[in-house]
């Protein structure tokens, strides 16, 4: 019986081996294929969720984008809320932020671009503190933190 066992663990490690060989030069044109459909998303805690509000301006675009609870299973109590500017920026940029469109401001945020310093102004009781400000390829983005 010992000596089956054996035999049948090497017949499907080599099987398994063929079968890996045989597909791998597919597997590109597999992943692009699945990757189009509806259902499949990147990770909101990667892109920094979807745009909830852009404010154009005469230099620079904000984007507010929706506040991301996302966890591994089910949503967290802290989550964060990502800005994006966008354009030609000043070297120092302040805003008012109304993150949850209830038109009342939720914080201001004040960074100043050559040092690299944000300061957070939290109006509202659930914004908590800067998670990230970090100069981007297209401006300047800025992760705050908050809870539900």
């Amino acid at each position: 019986m010992k000596k089956i066992k054996i035999a049948a663990g090497i017949f499907w490690a080599i099987l398994c081996l063929l079968l890996i060989l045989v597909l791998f030069p597919g597997l590109n044109n597999f992943s692009s294929g699945i990757s189009r459909f509806p259902f499949m998303k990147i990770n909101p805690n990667l892109t920094g969720g979807e745009a909830a509000e852009q404010i154009v301006m005469k230099s620079c675009t904000l984007v507010v984008r929706k506040p991301v609870f996302d966890g591994l299973i089910g949503e967290r109590k802290q989550g964060f809320v990502q800005i994006d500017w966008r354009g030609n920026l000043p070297e120092i940029i302040s805003d008012t932020i109304d993150y949850d469109l209830d038109k009342k401001p939720d914080f201001v945020i004040r960074i100043g671009r050559s040092e690299s310093s944000t300061v957070l102004k939290p109006l509202n009781p659930k914004v908590r503190k800067v998670g990230i400000s970090t100069p981007t390829s297209y401006g300047w983005s800025a992760r705050i933190k908050i809870e539900k």
